[in-house]
């Protein structure tokens, strides 16, 4: 018979890894049902990535992945959730541009650090934003409008989903690079900001594609630019906001971009092990139509190379929302 002394210094003469592999390994998990966060309601584009890839990933696993809206202060309450949940890759958090980069500089007062709060798992998918106009603008071109805002200093609006939204920041963005002129009307959401482009209420938009391509289809409004690098396979008559030759327009790139990530300290295997299935679902037939009909591109990478997004995301639009004096309510 071992005696209980020498059984525990063995014990403690262990790796830590070997006492608590079954728990943490990349074999073991998942052994129960995963949560994935969504800071807005159902229905939006956060909110169609998280269930096209949690059905992906509950298919690959047998095990239940539920997704969770939990919308409110911009995104943040979901956020500061998803932060201090257990970091055991339990708990995931459909992120975006606006709650992993823009965030962190409109609401100071958020409990918790994105930078340090999260462990990034993969990137999901981008989408690009459409500059459109009403049609009574006289401007086909990106540099027709911004010399008519020039000229006409006081006779645009442009319309977004709130103060401090993507569509919001992406705006101010084009404005402090092109030296275009706009006044910011805020809504309560993309869907009445697009019903007051329709009526002429407001002027422009700059907002993610899937909004606007039925009504730029039906020739409701006029599609003057997209946001990408290179332009997108659903308006391929337009050009990118680069391809324009307007003052400051070139090298310019302001897609809307998602992601999922976890907790801080979640173990690099169990990070791995998501990311490696994340990708697989992305590489499927059914996600990749789903993000497609959406107006999205489906972006595999790595866990680092995510998080170098995040880091040069958040640096980018801090200067903006600093230099447009960007606030919130």
């Amino acid at each position: 018979m071992i005696d209980r002394r020498q059984w525990l210094a063995g014990a403690c003469a262990l790796p830590l890894a070997t006492l608590w592999s079954p728990a943490w390994s990349d074999e073991a998990y998942p052994s129960r049902p995963i949560r994935i966060l969504v800071p807005f309601t159902p229905g939006g584009s956060s909110d169609i990535l998280a269930r096209a890839i949690g059905l992906e990933l509950g298919q690959a696993w047998s095990k239940p992945v539920v997704v969770e809206n939990i919308p409110g202060a911009g995104g943040t309450v979901a956020t500061e959730r998803a932060a201090r949940a257990a970091p055991d890759g339990y708990t995931l958090f459909m992120g975006h541009t606006g709650t992993l980069a823009i965030n962190p500089w409109l609401y100071p007062q958020q409990r918790i650090d994105t930078a340090r709060a999260f462990a990034p798992v993969a990137l999901v998918a981008r989408v690009p934003n459409v500059l459109v106009v009403h049609p009574s603008v006289p401007a086909t071109s990106l540099a027709e409008l911004i010399g008519y805002s020039k000229a006409n200093p006081d006779a645009l609006a442009y319309g977004s989903g709130g103060n401090g939204s993507a569509a919001h920041l992406t705006m101010e963005y084009l404005k402090l690079r092109t030296g275009l002129k706009a006044l910011h009307v805020p809504y309560k959401g993309t869907a009445p900001s697009v019903t007051d482009l329709l009526a002429g209420q407001v002027q422009l938009l700059f907002t993610g594609s899937p909004a606007l391509m039925p009504h730029i289809r039906s020739g409701a409004m006029r599609a003057i630019a997209v946001s990408s690098q290179e332009r997108i396979s659903q308006l391929p008559q337009v050009p990118t906001v680069a391809e324009s030759k307007a003052p400051g327009a070139v090298g310019f790139e302001a897609d809307q971009w998602y992601g999922l990530v976890t907790a801080a300290g979640t173990p690099p295997a169990v990070v791995e092990r998501l990311n490696r299935q994340v990708n697989a679902a992305l590489a499927s037939d059914a996600v990749r139509g789903r993000l497609t009909a959406e107006g999205a591109q489906a972006i595999p990478s790595s866990p680092d190379r995510f998080a170098s997004l995040i880091k040069a995301e958040t640096a980018r639009w801090g200067d903006t929302v600093r230099t447009a004096r960007v606030t919130v309510e």
